[in-house]
C-alpha cells in the first residue's frame, strides 16, 4: 500500500477542493449564461408591461406575474422573518437544554427535509379549504412560510451561536440586560449569517413552484388584493415550458427571474449593511 506524505495529501485535498469549486462555478455560469443569452433578446417593454393571454402560442407578457411575485415575496418575508429570528433567539439564548428543546430542534430539522409538494398539499387543505382563503396570494405566502421557516430558524440559530460567549459576558458585566445584550451585541455580530439565510429564503420563495401550483391557482389575471389568485414567474415558466410552444418566452421569463433575484439579493445585502452599522452604533 502506497503511503503519501501529509504535505502531498494536503495538496491533493486542496486540488479536489479547488476543482469542485471551479466546476460548480462553471456549471452556474453555463446555466445562467445560456438562459440570459436566449432570453434577453426576447425581452421588450411590451413583454414586461402586458399580462399573459394564454393559448398554445403563449401570447402576452409577464406583468401580472411580476406583480404577483413581488406581492408574494413581501408577504412571505413580513411573516417569516419575525417568526424565524424570534424562534432562533429563543432556541439559542433562552431555551434550556432539555428534552423538549431537543425535540423542537429535531422537529425543525425534520421539517426542513420535507418535499415542497407536501407543504403544498398541507397549504391546500388548511389555508385554501379549511380557512376558506381560496386560491390566493395569502394562501401561497402562508404555505411558503411553513416551507421556509425551518431553514431560517436553523440558519439564524447557528449564526447566533457562533457569537463568542465572551461578548455576552462582557456586555452583562457592564450592566446590560440580557435583551440589550442580544439586540446590541449578539444580533449585529450574527447579522451577516442571518442575512445569508434570509437571502436563501427569498431565492427559495421566488423559485418555488410546486406548492404554489396548488395554493395560488395559477391565474394569469392581475392580482388586486391578498385574496386574489396569481401566478408567480416560476409557475409561469412552468406553464410556458409545458403547455405552450413559446419556449423563447419561457427563457425570457427565466432571464427576468434571474435578474429579479439578483436585484433582491443586492438590495438585501445593502439593507443588512446599513442595519448592522446602525445596530453597532455606527453611522
Amino acid at each position: 500500500m502506497i503511503k503519501l506524505s501529509p504535505k502531498l495529501m494536503q495538496k491533493i485535498a486542496w486540488g479536489f477542493t479547488w476543482a469542485a469549486g471551479i466546476i460548480s462555478v462553471l456549471i452556474l455560469v453555463l446555466i445562467i449564461g445560456y438562459v440570459l443569452a436566449k432570453g434577453l433578446p426576447v425581452i421588450s417593454l411590451e413583454f414586461l408591461l402586458t399580462s399573459p393571454e394564454g393559448g398554445l402560442s403563449g401570447e402576452g407578457g409577464i406583468f401580472s406575474c411580476i406583480v404577483a411575485t413581488l406581492w408574494l415575496i413581501a408577504i412571505t418575508m413580513a411573516i417569516l422573518i419575525p417568526l424565524g429570528i424570534g424562534a432562533a433567539i429563543y432556541l439559542a439564548e433562552y431555551a434550556p437544554d432539555s428534552k423538549f428543546t431537543r425535540l423542537i430542534r429535531y422537529s425543525v430539522d425534520l421539517l426542513a427535509g420535507v418535499p415542497s409538494i407536501v407543504f403544498g398539499l398541507f397549504g391546500f387543505a388548511v389555508f385554501v379549504m379549511a380557512l376558506h382563503l381560496s386560491y390566493s396570494i395569502l394562501a401561497g405566502a402562508l404555505t411558503l412560510v411553513c416551507l421556509l421557516l425551518p431553514f431560517l430558524v436553523r440558519s439564524a440559530e447557528e449564526a447566533i451561536r457562533t457569537v463568542p460567549q465572551e461578548q455576552r459576558e462582557a456586555a452583562l458585566s457592564l450592566g446590560a440586560t440580557r435583551w440589550q445584550t442580544i439586540v446590541h451585541v449578539i444580533m449585529p455580530a450574527a447579522l451577516p449569517g442571518i442575512i445569508t439565510g434570509i437571502i436563501l429564503c427569498v431565492g427559495g420563495a421566488v423559485a418555488e413552484s410546486a406548492c404554489l401550483y396548488v395554493t395560488m391557482g395559477g391565474s394569469a389575471a392581475m392580482p388586486t388584493s391578498l385574496l386574489s389568485g396569481g401566478r408567480t414567474l416560476a409557475v409561469h415558466v412552468f406553464y410556458l415550458a409545458m403547455e405552450t410552444n413559446a419556449l423563447d418566452k419561457a427563457l425570457a421569463t427565466g432571464a427576468v427571474l434571474i435578474i429579479l433575484i439578483f436585484i433582491i439579493n443586492l438590495s438585501t445585502r445593502w439593507l443588512s449593511q446599513r442595519l448592522q452599522a446602525k445596530m453597532s452604533g455606527g453611522t
